[in-house]
């Protein structure tokens, strides 16, 4: 079962989410929120039950905002994953939600179709999920400096982060946009293999995301 938590201060939207997720089977969604306090405590108050698996967040909301909520949920929760449900598409919110930890980032106006494949994809770790646009201007975010991510030195990932051969060009086609079937292929190994090699980059460099492992690149 796939347990989700629904983020948003709209209740008509809350409810038309819910309703559609729970056609799918094997979804279940395990309550809403009206805003970021209200759903940290109600996290708290399923410490001893049942939490979610992903997140399905807004932005802006009172009380405390959706990038807030996130940022203090990943320091609480880590096993939960965040998904970004928004209309925003604004650089500062983008980068501000990939900075307090958002695992995807998917406009509104996606289909649910596009949804649940996302949160798949989430609990696949087969990347991060974005809707095309953001994808661009996350791109763009990210190599707003004019260096490449793709080519960081290997003298700093080596002794900064103790990073094998194998790892480092798994973690540059991983920053590049491939998927991991597309890196075993490239590399010659099993997608298998890629996905271990994946999760001891992410230990190495303290991250959960392909977001925050480019995002590492760039500082390093």
């Amino acid at each position: 079962m796939i347990y989700i938590a629904i983020v948003d201060d709209k209740k008509s939207l809350c409810t038309m989410l819910k309703e559609k997720l729970g056609q799918f089977e094997g979804y279940e969604v395990l309550f809403t929120a009206e805003n970021g306090k209200e759903y940290l405590e109600r996290m708290r108050d399923a410490r001893s039950a049942v939490q979610p698996d992903v997140v399905l967040m807004d932005i802006d909301m009172p009380l405390m905002n959706g990038i807030e909520a996130v940022a203090e949920g990943k320091l609480r929760y880590p096993a939960t994953r965040y998904l970004m449900l928004t209309i925003f598409d604004e650089d500062e919110k983008i980068f501000n939600a990939i900075k307090a930890g958002a695992d995807g980032y998917l406009l509104k106006d996606e289909p649910i179709d596009k949804i649940k494949e996302a949160i798949d994809n989430l609990l696949n770790n087969e990347g991060a999920p974005m809707s095309p646009s953001i994808a661009r201007k996350v791109l763009n975010l990210l190599s707003g400096s004019g260096k490449s991510l793709a080519k960081p030195e290997p003298k700093n990932l080596e002794e900064d982060y103790n990073l094998t051969e194998r790892e480092k060009d798994i973690l540059h086609l991983l920053v590049d946009g491939l998927e991991y079937k597309e890196i075993a292929q490239k590399l010659g190994i099993s997608p298998n293999t890629v996905r271990n090699n994946v999760t001891k980059i992410y230990t190495k460099l303290h991250v959960t995301s392909r977001m925050q492992a480019a995002k590492v690149i760039k500082g390093g």
